[in-house]
């Protein structure tokens, strides 16, 4: 169907992983935005310098650790997990047991990356996971194995998300796409919480997130043949490794169902974010900054 540019993994990976989404500095704006702090508040709080905190926020941080500790306190963020931010040693998980294949198209939008997912069931035909940011960039990371979709599903509706999804669903002649319930969005078929996809060899449940956006799902994958093998959750912009995405509809109710997804999901879970590397559900307990207790 499409051309080539990526690679492929079902137990152990072999790919590179790529930059983590966020820095030090996104940390610190998302928690602070979470606290709603000001960055004046923040500073006296944590008895920080001001012009030192701008420096993190602006990519240029030389914050010790007695600083990043005090900010930790305050923004309720855990402090390992931060000082391997600042160091830029955040850990890069170890990904095992997925008993199916998972293609992730890492595509260009605007300064950053976007990710989608094509998770095989078999042959040359799987499931797209998002779309990416347009038609053509998806065709440029395509696995040339594919040549079958059996059904697309969205996270959310932003642009480097959706941004291929229209001519999808024309060349593969799909009636309709899986997401979160939504009116403005004909073809879609809404999934709640807890709403399960059966195919042949694998399964598909919806849990509804919001909080990056007012409509947002993630979606749990489990193989129906191999049951004790790692699931695998495709996250979206909910979490990322060693962060969470933005809460621009509510930053609160981000947080609160990040956390209620990483207690629900097995310590080997694969964890496939809308941007940055792919993780593991034990990797982010034990280091994320927002959700390691």
């Amino acid at each position: 169907m499409m051309a080539d540019s990526t690679q492929s993994f079902s137990m152990q990976p072999s790919h590179n992983n790529p930059a983590l989404e966020d820095e030090l500095g996104d940390v610190l704006e998302k928690a602070a935005r979470q606290a709603n702090l000001s960055q004046e508040k923040l500073a006296a709080f944590a008895d920080v310098d001001p012009a030192r905190i701008q420096d993190a926020l602006d990519y240029r941080s030389e914050l010790n650790q007695l600083e990043l500790g005090r900010l930790a306190r305050v923004l309720g963020l855990n402090e390992v997990g931060l000082n391997a931010l600042a160091q830029g040693a955040y850990p890069v998980a170890e990904l095992t047991g997925l008993s199916f294949c998972v293609h992730p198209l890492r595509m260009p939008y605007g300064v950053g990356v976007a990710n989608s997912y094509v998770v095989s069931t078999g042959g040359d035909s799987a499931i797209l996971f998002d779309t990416g940011a347009s038609h053509p960039e998806l065709h440029r990371a395509w696995p040339t194995r594919i040549q079958e979709i059996e059904a697309v599903f969205i996270t959310h509706y932003e642009a480097e998300h959706i941004g291929g999804l229209n001519v999808v669903l024309q060349e593969t002649g799909l009636a309709q796409f899986y997401g979160p319930p939504t009116g403005r969005w004909p073809r879609c078929h809404g999934l709640g919480e807890g709403e399960t996809v059966q195919f042949e060899k694998i399964s598909v449940t919806a849990f509804c997130t919001p909080g990056h956006a007012a409509e947002h799902n993630c979606y749990l994958i489990q193989a129906t043949t191999a049951p004790a093998g790692a699931a695998l959750l495709i996250s979206g912009d909910l979490i990322f490794a060693g962060s969470l995405g933005g809460g621009y509809f509510c930053c609160q109710r981000q947080l609160q169902h990040a956390r209620r997804m990483l207690d629900l999901l097995a310590p080997d879970t694969v964890i496939a974010p809308g941007h940055g590397p792919l993780t593991t559900a034990a990797n982010e307990r034990r280091f994320n900054a927002f959700l390691a207790r």
